[in-house]
């Protein structure tokens, strides 16, 4: 696919739409090529944090929804790590006109540590305007869900919104009752 390029799969609801973004969310960027060197080697070091992490709840026998929820975070900080690292080296450059092609001849697109991150999930659910009463948005283009990401984004979002949604439960502490407390338990509550 070349960049922008589109392939609708449930009408306008889902929508294939191929872009690059240096590795930021909504395309953003931290201080130019140095700082997505920076960023990349910051997710490698918390990609290898996670990792230590999981080995240690694993080891501490710590609840499943914990052990999946970091585990979904790091999956999806690892495929992003990889676009950027990789995609770069082994691919030609997308453009509006020009599909990329897998190791051209000359090398890819950027040098290692530098590629962009592809996105391609597009969920365009509400597509409509601004009333016209709203203030200073009034009559513009408004759609919900406007945001295009790829898996290993929505593995970040799935693990970091079941840490928050069922924290009770991920983080609960197993308690052990003292021997003595059960038995006068019960023999209070029989």
């Amino acid at each position: 696919m070349h960049i922008g390029e589109e392939i609708k799969v449930l009408g306008n609801w889902f929508i294939i739409h191929f872009i690059e973004n240096n590795g930021m969310a909504f395309g953003m960027e931290f201080a130019g090529e140095t700082g997505k060197v920076i960023l990349t080697v910051f997710r490698i070091i918390a990609v290898g944090a996670l990792g230590w992490y999981i080995k240690h709840l694993i080891n501490k026998k710590a609840g499943f929804g914990l052990i999946a929820s970091i585990s979904l975070i790091l999956t999806g900080a690892l495929g992003n790590i990889l676009d950027s690292v990789f995609y770069g080296v082994i691919f030609s450059e997308s453009t509006y006109y020009n599909v990329a092609a897998f190791m051209p001849e000359g090398g890819g697109y950027s040098s290692f540590l530098h590629g962009k991150v592809v996105d391609m999930l597009y969920f365009p659910v509400i597509h409509t305007f601004y009333p016209d009463w709203v203030p200073y948005l009034g009559g513009k283009d408004f759609i919900f869900f406007r945001p295009v990401f790829n898996i290993a984004d929505s593995a970040i979002t799935i693990g970091v919104l079941s840490l928050i949604l069922f924290q009770r439960n991920v983080f609960a502490k197993k308690v052990k009752p003292i021997e003595g407390e059960i038995e006068e338990n019960q023999a209070i509550n029989p």
